[in-house]
This record gives structure tokens, sequence and C-alpha cells, in this order.
């Protein structure tokens, strides 16, 4: 079973922390969050200072910072961008990394030579690919030494849908897998079921098209 701090992941929820950094963490404990994301692209001010006041809640720390091609944000360098990544891995308990990134086995190593849960991702905001594509994907981040394989397709349909809870099934390992939009919406309650062992919620603003606000998910993941 994969962990990210002291936490063995299992339906796991992740609020993703961007705007007002601290008081959203303290309010996502209290909505039941289990896992914080701390999105640095979306940040205004000095991560490093965040970091440290956020984890006086007391969760395990994912921290992430999105290149633009990936849905993010990020307004400088390549090279800064992962710099900036590097600098704040000791306060984290986990990195997730574009599996497309350049300077991406650098950062698995270092991460793995610090004891840090590592998250491999791969978005695709423009479809849903075939099963084998998916598959392949969640191999290749596994072989790039994910301890976590994350897969974000945009469905076109509710076949679309299907297609990713049937490659969360057979994946074969640690997989967080997403539908995103509003036809995949459901997929965000729904994937857990199938093997994805976390999915992404809000606080007070969405981070990704498509989610659910932590509450929302307690609820329903605590229903299913």
């Amino acid at each position: 079973m994969v962990r990210i701090g002291n936490l063995e992941l299992n339906r796991s929820i992740v609020a993703s922390i961007a705007k007002d950094p601290v008081d959203s963490a303290t309010r996502a404990k209290k909505l039941g969050a289990d896992i914080l994301e701390l999105r640095i692209d979306l940040l205004e001010e000095d991560a490093g200072r965040i970091l440290k006041d956020v984890r006086k809640t007391g969760l395990p720390i994912i921290i992430t910072n999105r290149a633009k091609q990936e849905g993010g944000a990020w307004k400088g360098t390549e090279d800064d961008r992962i710099r900036t990544l590097l600098s704040l891995m000791p306060v984290a308990d986990a990195i997730d990394i574009e599996l497309s990134a350049k300077m991406r086995d650098a950062v698995v190593k270092k991460a793995k030579s610090t004891g840090k849960t590592v998250i491999i991702s791969t978005h695709d905001f423009q479809k849903t690919p075939d099963f084998d594509n998916m598959i392949g994907t969640i191999k290749e981040s596994f072989d790039a030494g994910a301890d976590i394989a994350k897969l974000a397709v945009m469905p076109g349909s509710l076949d679309d849908v299907l297609r990713l809870l049937d490659v969360t099934l057979h994946a074969g390992g640690a997989v967080c897998t997403i539908a995103m939009g509003e036809t995949g919406r459901h997929s965000r309650v729904i994937a857990p079921v199938y093997g994805s062992v976390m999915t992404y919620g809000y606080v007070e603003t969405a981070t990704a098209p498509g989610q659910l606000r932590v509450d929302e998910l307690k609820t329903i993941l605590n229903l299913l």
C-alpha cells in the first residue's frame, strides 16, 4: 500500500490549495480532507513560508508546480520551475512531476533519495486516449519511478469515462485517475471504487474542470 507521509492511501481526498492557502488548508481539514496539494504555480506569496504554515494543519502535503502545457500557471522558465519545486521538497511529503517534464528524472531521483512519495502525472485536456495508450502512459510512469501514476483526461462521452474506469481497474499499481469536465464529474467519486487511490477536490475555487468540493466528495464516498 502506498503512503503519503504517515497516511496509507485508500480512496483518500486531496484538497487542492491555491489562493489564501493557510486559511484554505485549515478549512480543508475541517471539511474532511486527508491530504493537501499546494499548487506552487498558483500562489502569489512566498511558497516556503506558506508551506511551513500549512504544515501546522498536520495533514500530509503534496507540492505541485504545474507546467502551462498541462494546465498550470507557471510564468517563469522551465529551469526555474524545477528549481523552485526542488527547493521546497524538504518541507513536503510528496511531489508531483509531469511525465513529460524534461527534468523529470532528476526530480524523481531527488525525491526518492529523500524518502518522498513520487506522483508522476499526465493531463490530456483535449480527449480520452484509447485503452492501450492510457495503460501505456501509466506503465511509462511506473517505469520512470512513480509511486502513484496520475492520469487526467477529457471525456467526450460516457463511453470515454467507462474506458478510463476500465484502465483504472486493470492498471496493476497505485493510480489516481480523473475524467475532467462535466461529463467526467462523477468519475471523481466513482474512480476510487475502481482502484484510484485518491481523488482531488476544492475548498474555495476549483483548480481543475469538474472538481467537487472536499465535503461533497467526503459525503458521497462515505455513502458508497
